[in-house]
């Protein structure tokens, strides 16, 4: 049972790492910007980790994990933050070769914009519950700053990528969260969240992992371009 959250982080990163070497998508020339992203990304939500399992807004199950710890984080955790990025990268490569996704300028203006300003409300409504606020604020001001700021052109597919992960998301989080086990892995103190679970996700868990990916995906971009400029 010690090897479970390690077996999950190996799962969600197998198929698409095995993939990464198809002719036609061709991920593997995504590897260093996409390490290059991770290092950043994941640094942040690192010290948010450890930050809100120090104040026990969540916290960990040692019967799942294998003991290693870093700055009191669980070593498989601090894997996750580089192992489902990989894998949702990855499926954005996919859905960008194979699906033609294509939404009009004005309804992915009124989608995002409705869309933060939900999250913002609701955000600010429940301010004291952390999980909630801090989640979907920060994934308020993400949206608008790409949508407004950054003015990136990829919002539509990864809203059509995450859409396709939820499936996998189900069975990671799921299982992370206690669905098949007798205890979860990944324990939440619900004072500080909605109180809604999707099975025995808490609602939160989707904003979170999306906010993880979109962040991966802007700072992949970045330095994909900075890489493609210099060989020209």
């Amino acid at each position: 049972m010690n090897f479970t959250y390690l077996a999950i982080d190996i799962f969600t990163i197998f198929f698409p790492l095995a993939l990464s070497f198809d002719s036609k998508v061709q991920f593997y020339k995504l590897f260093k910007p996409l390490f290059q992203a991770n290092l950043v990304v994941a640094s942040i939500f690192i010290a948010w980790d450890i930050l809100f399992t120090h104040i026990g807004v969540w916290g960990f199950n040692d019967t799942y994990l294998t003991g290693i710890s870093f700055f009191n984080l669980p070593i498989e955790e601090v894997l996750f933050f580089f192992c489902v990025p990989f894998a949702c990268i990855f499926t954005f490569a996919c859905v960008e070769h194979y699906l033609n996704v294509k939404w009009t300028q004005r309804f992915e203006s009124i989608f995002v914009n409705s869309f933060s300003i939900c999250l913002l409300a609701i955000g600010l409504y429940l301010l004291p519950k952390l999980y909630t606020s801090s989640t979907f604020i920060s994934l308020a001001i993400v949206l608008l700053v790409l949508k407004h700021v950054a003015k990136v052109d990829w919002l539509p597919k990864i809203f059509t990528t995450y859409a396709i992960l939820l499936g996998p998301f189900f069975i990671v989080n799921g299982i992370l969260t206690g669905t098949g086990l007798e205890n979860p892995i990944v324990w939440y103190n619900d004072d500080e969240n909605i109180g809604i679970r999707l099975l025995t996700i808490p609602i939160e868990d989707m904003f979170y992992g999306f906010e993880l990916v979109i962040l991966n995906l802007f700072f992949v971009q970045i330095w994909k371009t900075k890489a493609e400029n210099k060989l020209n």
